[in-house]
């Protein structure tokens, strides 16, 4: 087989158009190419998009070059998606919710999900190691995701069978109730930050919920996604209701958000990205959206805050992953009683503990920039504030020839209109701010266009309380940061989006209410 179709295979596409379904087998098989990653973990590479339960070639003929950004270096080529490969992937994804996933009892659902997550478990190593290797993550960074993403897929699963209505009392003479029901088909679309911890955050609640799905990956890092791909097979996940594409927006993300079949789209990444799916998804078939943006993230410490315990809370807030995580506490604002304690005692720790390097040293606390585009970003912006005349308390420099490494870099004395200040940088840069009372540092926090995390600490349990409630945004950590639980939700408000991931509030937008009002005669 070449991939070509004789004569009856034609027709019989011919008819699967005309009813709307072309979910064929006759698509070229795809190749897995031996990696071994930087630590002696040799497995076999998925390079094929997922659809309908295999891994087949892009009808396009093109490929994604995959490096390592600790190195520069190319890791493997796999697949990228076209419009067509997309279409034919909904098709498959469409046919399995309404035959084989959808209607089935949750139980069973719940079942496949779980033996998903023991391979996961089986595998974490390996798995956490890919994550480093792709994405440039420290590897004691990559285990805390992968265990995340196999307590989320647990965690959903547990409530596959628990998604149901409810019985309205409204007097004799009728009976009402509502039920659950899943929306169909979903498209996904995932950033480079956290590849695998995106991807199981979208995927599981929509499988347990009784969806089926399409989802793309970030070009720079898809490795994690097509190896979960194959476990899926493993688990016994039937095909076509796990359908995964790398490739470019502009074909497989844009297919996803207008597609008539779609009728839910998740998307993490940029305000301005999310605002165009927004828009595309409303024009097409007014399917759900849910939107996981940037942020500005304020980090508030308190004049009663204990240093020696702020501290690592700052540090994670900010350094934690590169500075590549959308609630990134980016913007801290210290108490003026505190401000000049503070200041030294967190540039010692900084250059003391917040080590860069290969992240598969454990001994390093921050690996590489995922990306050279990312990385030249945050140099920019380092020079943009060097330029506004911003006081360097430490860093502002990259590391070595090779690959994507950036000191971590704390900016102060900063003015709240400067460009490090309002805009997202995505790296491992933070500026610090003065301020006096609650009222004023709350003010300055909440000054943003975003809303996504932000920090408070304090010793005071009333200044905790009375600050979680005076602060926009989705997330409030007290005396912690970028602290995440499989149940507790996650997301954002005002142009850092809107739905939820995790927690019960994530079935909200994977599933639809139906309502039943029967009257007696």
């Amino acid at each position: 087989m070449n991939g070509g179709l004789c004569l009856r295979d034609v027709a019989r596409n011919a008819r699967h158009l005309t009813t709307g379904f072309r979910c064929l087998s006759t698509r070229v098989k795809a190749d897995f190419v031996k990696l071994t990653t930087p630590n002696g973990f040799t497995y076999e590479q998925p390079t094929g998009l997922f659809i309908n339960n295999e891994f087949i070639k892009s009808q396009g003929g093109e490929t994604i070059s995959v490096e390592d950004p600790a190195t520069g270096k190319k890791l493997v080529d796999v697949q990228s998606g076209t419009k067509d490969d997309t279409n034919y992937a909904v098709d498959c994804a469409d046919k399995a919710f309404k035959t084989s996933w959808s209607t089935q009892d949750p139980k069973e659902r719940a079942r496949v999900m779980f033996k998903l997550a023991d391979l996961m478990e089986q595998k974490k190593d390996l798995i956490a190691s890919i994550e480093s290797m792709d994405n440039g993550k420290a590897l004691r960074l990559a285990k805390g995701d992968v265990q995340i993403s196999i307590d989320f897929i647990r965690s959903s699963a547990g409530l596959a069978d628990k998604l149901d209505g409810r019985s309205i009392n409204t007097g004799d003479g009728y009976v009402n109730y509502t039920i659950r029901e899943p929306v169909g088909v979903c498209g996904q679309i995932i950033p480079w930050n956290f590849p695998l911890m995106m991807l199981t955050w979208k995927i599981a609640p929509a499988l347990a919920a009784g969806n089926t799905l399409v989802l793309k990956p970030a070009s720079p890092t898809p490795l994690n996604a097509l190896y979960f791909a194959s476990l899926c097979q493993e688990a016994g996940v039937p095909a076509g209701v796990v359908n995964i594409i790398p490739g470019p927006g502009r074909g497989v993300g844009e297919t996803l958000t207008t597609h008539p079949k779609i009728r839910k789209i998740a998307f993490t990444g940029s305000t301005g990205t999310g605002k165009g799916i927004a828009i595309k998804a409303a024009e097409s078939n007014l399917k759900k959206v849910t939107l996981e943006l940037g942020g500005k993230s304020a980090h508030l410490v308190f004049d009663d805050a204990n240093i020696e315990k702020t501290l690592p809370n700052l540090v994670n807030g900010i350094f934690l992953n590169a500075g590549q995580i959308c609630s990134s506490g980016s913007r801290i604002y210290v108490q003026e009683g505190i401000y000049d304690k503070l200041l030294p005692a967190l540039q010692k720790y900084v250059e003391e503990k917040v080590t860069v390097g290969s992240p598969f040293d454990e001994t390093k606390f921050q690996g590489a920039i995922n990306n050279k585009m990312q990385f030249d970003t945050i140099m920019k912006y380092i020079a943009i504030g060097k330029d506004e005349g911003a006081k360097i308390l430490t860093g502002g420099e990259s590391i070595g020839k090779d690959g994507y490494f950036v000191k971590p870099t704390i900016f102060y004395d900063v003015r709240e209109d400067m460009r490090i200040v309002k805009e997202e940088i995505f790296g491992p840069v933070v500026t610090i701010s003065k301020f006096k009372t609650i009222e004023d540092g709350v003010a300055m926090a909440n000054d943003s266009e975003f809303g996504l995390g932000s920090g408070v600490q304090t010793e005071s349990v009333s200044t905790a309380l009375k600050v979680s409630k005076m602060l926009k945004a989705g997330t409030v950590w007290v005396n912690t940061y970028n602290d995440f639980h499989s149940a507790v939700p996650f997301g954002g408000v005002k142009q850092s989006g809107y739905g939820r991931e995790m927690g019960i509030e994530a079935f909200e937008a994977y599933t639809s209410v139906k309502a039943v009002r029967i009257k007696f005669e």
